[in-house]
């Protein structure tokens, strides 16, 4: 501390020192004619989930010419910064008297668990002041020892509550909507989040008038979001909205956490959910399209020289072949895609000819379309209360009386903006929309959103020209709702009220396609469906293979 008073005072800069755990002294910084201190590079060793840096930084600063200052002696918002940022064991500063002695002092450290403040901005580190460093009581290795402890404990217990999860994020969210939009978006990637398997740590919700170009949110509040990740033990930042290229670099650029936008999270989802050949090359080429122009201009490996004399330039070629391969993955995905989308019309065309209707179900994700196809045909298509739960669609027959029969088609579920990359990748798939002779659009009666989802739903039908075709609105889920309310919200928007889970209301369901399709009332008794056509055993389309990937495909 003299040493440092002493140095501080003859040259009028800060003077700092960071001390390692056996009290030696790792690097010495000085500080510029600003009163600014910079930090070296300490890589990034013994920092982890529960850990700290092993280091501590000590700062000597100038009191000034007008001497002493008066009350106490706060610490610079960027030591602070650094103390999160790099997960520090404690920042210690005091000021240089104008003697040269050494005056009031602070020192700082992070909480094992972030408090609370009155204006509830939360607080994740502690500030203690002191008249004179001599009146520090603390006693460095009980203190590190105890707060590691704490930190290694709270770590513990965030993982055993979190087992199964891939990764821990912090979602952000940037809008300037009005509150009740920007809500219902940001619970909708929790949702993603949580069908993606990953925990959610904290989110934050920015409303701006305009958003910033670079950083959506702002430098200052990106670096508020990053420390918060930090002492959450997050590693991904998810942001609910997409982000260009240059929006992309330029967050990754101040941040060493991970960055995903929403549609990132959607592919991953997707990645992870295809089953068939034909969804996983789907899935694969929207992820290439997607990537082709956010193929990083800095990475490792461009200064390697692969044009020779006359070339570009280090590092240019390496990008172009990155970007050449992935145009040729697009290409020959397109191509086999393509195929794919010739044998289904194939397909179609033998249905055509038999004259068997088309009865397609689709709707917002996770309105239970898989749970419908499953209680009408005694299917066992995968279905869960989780987003995009079903990717590749399957075809199933259903018999109905006087000898008719259709084919039903479970689809992709639809999201609110969905990306244009996963729209335009799963044509193959949404094909089989404009084969259809009606439509079942099924809606959650129970969710608050409904409204927007229907809206969602009808502007990607419209998108894919389907405007006009026949459809059926079904609010499934009303065993969530009591009869009377469930009544009332049905007959408000004109739409059918069932339950694909206790199979109520599947009966008038089925008169109701029945007289969309041949015009004919009341086929059967409610109470008989129920129990013949309802009970029957699950068929999969002739000239199929329940198990095939043709099949599934549909």
């Amino acid at each position: 501390m003299r040493s440092m008073a002493e140095v501080c005072h003859e040259l009028s800069r800060m003077v700092g020192v960071l001390v390692d755990r056996r009290g030696v002294v790792s690097h010495v910084i000085l500080g510029d004619s600003a009163q600014l201190l910079y930090l070296p590079d300490i890589g990034r060793s013994r920092a982890g989930p529960g850990r700290l840096r092993g280091l501590r930084l000590l700062v000597a600063a100038p009191a000034g010419k007008k001497g002493p200052g008066k009350g106490a002696l706060a610490v610079p918002h960027d030591l602070l910064t650094d103390l999160e940022r790099l997960g520090l064991d404690l920042v210690g500063l005091f000021e240089v008297l104008p003697g040269g002695e050494p005056g009031r002092a602070a020192v700082a450290h992070v909480l094992p668990r972030a408090d609370v403040a009155p204006d509830g901005v939360p607080v994740r580190h502690r500030t203690e002041q002191f008249r004179s460093v001599h009146d520090i009581p603390i006693e460095f290795d009980a203190f590190i020892t105890e707060l590691e402890a704490e930190l290694t404990r709270r770590a513990d217990r965030r993982k055993t509550a979190e087992e199964g999860t891939r990764d821990r994020a912090v979602l952000v969210g940037a809008y300037t909507t009005p509150r009740h939009v920007h809500l219902a978006s940001m619970n909708e990637l929790k949702e993603l989040a949580k069908t993606a398997g990953v925990a959610v740590a904290d989110t934050f919700i920015q409303r701006r008038s305009t958003l910033d170009a670079r950083t959506i949110v702002g430098k200052g509040k990106l670096e508020e979001i990053c420390l918060s990740a930090l002492h959450q033990g997050a590693d991904l930042l998810i942001f609910d909205r997409d982000l260009s290229p240059s929006q992309l670099n330029a967050i990754t650029d101040l941040t060493d956490l991970r960055v995903l936008d929403r549609t990132m999270l959607i592919l991953d989802i997707f990645a992870r959910r295809a089953q068939s050949r034909g969804g996983r090359m789907q899935v694969e080429l929207a992820q290439a399209k997607y990537s082709l122009p956010r193929l990083a201009k800095k990475q490792t490996g461009l200064s390697r020289l692969t044009g020779g004399i006359g070339g570009q330039g280090p590092g240019e070629t390496k990008l172009e072949i990155d970007r050449r391969r992935v145009k040729d993955k697009i290409a020959r995905l397109e191509n086999e895609i393509e195929k794919l989308s010739r044998q289904r019309k194939l397909r179609r065309q033998r249905r055509n000819d038999r004259d068997v209707p088309v009865i397609a179900i689709v709707g917002y994700t996770n309105a239970g379309k898989s749970t419908l196809l499953n209680a009408l045909t005694g299917a066992e298509v995968y279905a869960q209360d989780e987003l995009f739960a079903t990717l590749d669609p399957t075809s199933r027959r259903l018999r109905f009386p006087e000898e008719r029969e259709v084919v039903l088609v479970d689809t992709v579920g639809f999201i609110r903006d969905l990306p244009p990359s996963l729209t335009n990748a799963f044509r193959a798939t949404l094909e089989e929309l404009h084969d259809a002779d009606l439509l079942l659009h099924v809606v959650d009666i129970g969710d608050p959103r409904k409204t927007e989802h229907i809206k969602a739903v009808h502007g990607i039908l419209e998108d894919l020209g389907l405007k006009e075709a026949p459809r059926l609105l079904v609010f499934n889920k009303r065993d969530t709702l009591d009869d009377e309310t469930a009544e009332n919200d049905a007959a408000l928007y004109g739409a059918l009220p069932i339950s694909a889970h206790t199979r109520q209301g599947l009966g008038e369901l089925l008169n109701a396609c029945a007289t969309a399709l041949w015009q004919q009332h009341d086929l059967k008794d409610h109470e008989v469906w129920d129990k013949a056509a309802l009970a029957a055993p699950p068929e999969a389309e002739p000239g199929t293979s329940p198990d095939s990937d043709q099949a599934a495909a549909g």
